[in-house]
């Protein structure tokens, strides 16, 4: 029989923000406990207790709950934005005989074979959704990507599942692809040759001359007296 991490939990009695508040300062963290067809418990975990659950890498634990020992797994947590510590888990009784959905991390092993060629390898999911008993589920899904050719495509219905696990996701999501790497294009000749034709144009022909530029200044009185010559010559 598997053994499981046993979740040490007190019952809660104050409710409410200022009392979780209160909790958390002390090391402690809020828990609501559920299952169907039945009320919902709250009760509170030491901060420690839960990290050293987290660290054994299992999804499935026991608790006791009026002297019954029940199965649950964390269906979800609540963190702190700033130190990213866990202030609130919710826990979900489970049945070791009843399969469940998993959310499992994907892991990339082995070097495709397109990258031999210059390929570049991208993984494109990086978990998948999988049905199992809750007392066999694996910590991650291992890919072998080895056969990866390039501008090919591995997709989840390749995927090497466990024993008694079976495919929720779609068999047509992506996981990993192998393509050629992006080459920018170069610009036209065409457009280059006008370019430069933009350029020795510049500058051609001539400057163009400041008002009155090229004419010789006039003599004050100069005007007047070229007049009066025309006028006597008329007389």
């Amino acid at each position: 029989m598997a053994s499981y991490f046993k979740l040490i939990l007190e019952e809660r009695k104050n409710m409410g923000g200022s009392s979780a508040r209160g909790l958390r300062r002390n090391g402690k963290i809020p828990v609501n406990y559920y299952y169907k067809d039945q009320d919902n418990l709250n009760f509170i975990i030491d901060q420690k207790v839960l990290h050293q659950a987290i660290q054994t890498g299992q999804h499935v634990f026991e608790i006791s709950i009026n002297d019954e020992t029940v199965y649950v797994m964390i269906k979800d947590a609540q963190y702190n934005p700033i130190t990213e510590q866990v202030i609130h888990i919710d826990l979900m009784r489970v049945r070791r005989t009843e399969k469940m959905t998993f959310s499992l991390p994907i892991v990339l092993e082995g070097v495709a074979a397109g990258s031999v060629e210059g390929g570049i390898v991208t993984q494109a999911a990086t978990s998948i959704d999988i049905e199992c008993f809750p007392t066999n589920v694996p910590e991650s899904l291992i890919v072998d990507i080895s056969g990866l050719e390039l501008n090919s495509v591995i997709s989840a219905a390749e995927i090497d599942l466990p024993e008694d696990v079976s495919l929720v996701s779609s068999e047509q999501t992506t996981i990993a692809s192998c393509n050629p790497p992006k080459v920018e294009a170069e610009p036209e000749p065409e457009e280059l040759e006008g370019d430069e034709e933009d350029m020795e144009g510049e500058g051609e022909g001539e400057a163009p001359k400041a008002e009155g530029e090229g004419e010789a200044p006039k003599a004050e009185g100069e005007g007047e007296a070229q007049k009066d010559n025309e006028s006597d010559s008329q007389d």
